[in-house]
């Protein structure tokens, strides 16, 4: 052992060992955070590539929105614009010459059938019947002094006092004379009718819509060569038509004695009963579409001749068990298919057949089951197995779920319909019709 001196101090060869022995230890604990810098580096970049590949497996993901086929009602309504007119509507002429007299009903007048509406001044016709009546008077006159004769000729002949050529000459004046007599009275009554013309009657019960004369004008009924002027127009608007243009996808299904019902813009929340009363039963080559009427009880006056109106027709999906919005088809070549998701957040591609395009809505014939997630806005280069991942459906103005069929789908159905026209017979209607639920 050192020994150590009187003044406390250490030796040399201990000092000499103190530093060798804290270079040691100062080594070991570089070595231990070298091995721990290292350490993290490697959990990191592990950590990182983890990450990257979550990000990779989730970018590869699609993010898709998913509806279920609803059930198809028979309560999908067609709504198509129609045109509102009086049941019985006629413009009144003059049938005589003249000057209008008076006139004793005004627009908005509720008149009767016969109630005299106007009257003509017409001196000229009035001399006509006149000198008509004086004609008919000296035909009348040389026909019964025509008969007398050709009677006692007649008598004559019997005796043998005059030749049977005079009596044939006497005969024959007097026929001719009656043929004079005849045509004087026909002469007559036509200008009785004429005559009576003066005066103006309402021919149905109904509404002055339009007075177009007043006192003191002249009235032509058009024997001078121009045009006929319209004194009145009478409207009879207790009931109405309504005439509607139903595309040809949908004219089988509108029929006779079928119910409807009318809607205005300015009363949306009121519903007008109706009938069809007939339809045209052809589609207008040029138009595609059938003309129907719809008859509508309007005797309390609240809808007005002339007016636009939307006309709800109550459609059956016919043969179609669901109904998906229309963005939701691929038209394919091979045909039209919808994408749905599968247990496993694959896509699978399913073949369907379509019924009827009711606008928001396509009836789908066959290809479904009812329980499947179908995507909603499919990408066209969508195929089978792909992974996707089902997110929330955004919401949506003017009811947006899913067996509502909002906005965006009628507006995606209407495109869906136009572009798979050559593939469905359905998709022929260039009308938007509501789908309702």
């Amino acid at each position: 052992m050192e020994a150590q001196r009187p003044d406390g101090e250490h030796d040399p060869a201990a000092r000499a060992r103190t530093p060798a022995k804290r270079t040691r230890w100062l080594a070991i604990a570089a070595a231990v955070a070298v091995l721990a810098l290292a350490a993290q580096g490697i959990w990191s970049r592990h950590d990182a590539h983890a990450a990257l590949e979550r990000d990779a497996e989730h970018a590869s993901q699609i993010s898709v929105e998913v509806v279920q086929p609803q059930k198809s009602s028979a309560g999908l309504d067609l709504v198509l614009p129609g045109n509102v007119q009086a049941f019985l509507d006629t413009p009144i002429y003059a049938r005589t010459n003249g000057y209008l007299k008076k006139w004793y009903a005004d627009i908005g007048a509720h008149v009767k059938s016969g109630q005299l509406l106007a009257e003509i001044d017409t001196p000229e016709v009035d001399d006509q019947l006149r000198a008509a009546r004086a004609d008919l008077a000296n035909a009348n006159a040389n026909y019964a002094l025509a008969k007398s004769t050709a009677d006692r000729w007649t008598e004559m002949l019997r005796s043998k006092s005059v030749s049977k050529q005079e009596t044939d000459e006497k005969v024959g004046d007097m026929l001719a004379k009656k043929a004079t007599l005849d045509a004087a009275r026909f002469n007559v009554a036509r200008l009785e009718k004429t005559q009576s013309f003066q005066k103006v009657y309402a021919p149905f019960d109904g509404t002055v819509t339009a007075r177009n004369v007043d006192v003191g004008a002249l009235i032509d009924a058009g024997s001078s060569g121009g045009p006929a002027k319209e004194l009145f127009h009478v409207a009879q608007a207790d009931r109405l038509r309504v005439y509607v243009n139903v595309p040809q996808a949908y004219a089988q299904q509108v029929r006779a004695q079928q119910r409807a019902y009318l809607t205005l813009t300015e009363t949306p929340a009121r519903h007008y009963p109706g009938t069809v009363a007939r339809t045209a039963g052809a589609v207008d080559a040029q138009q595609r579409t059938m003309l129907v009427e719809v008859d509508v009880d309007n005797r309390d006056g609240e809808l007005l001749p002339g007016a636009y109106a939307q006309v709800h027709f109550a459609l059956g999906a016919g043969a179609a068990s669901f109904t998906l919005p229309g963005n939701t088809l691929l038209f394919r070549p091979d045909g039209v298919k919808v994408a749905s998701v599968d247990a496993q957040h694959k896509v699978k591609l399913l073949p369907v057949s379509l019924g009827t395009d009711f606008g928001t809505r396509v009836a789908i014939v066959s290809g479904l089951q009812g329980n499947e997630q179908v995507i909603l806005n499919p990408q066209d280069s969508i195929v089978d197995g792909a992974p996707v991942r089902i997110v929330p459906r955004k919401a949506q103005g003017g009811g947006g779920s899913s067996n509502g069929g909002g906005a965006s789908e009628g507006a995606s159905g209407a495109a869906a319909a136009a572009a798979g026209a050559a593939s469905s017979s359905a998709a022929q209607s260039g009308v938007r019709p509501a789908a309702r639920t």
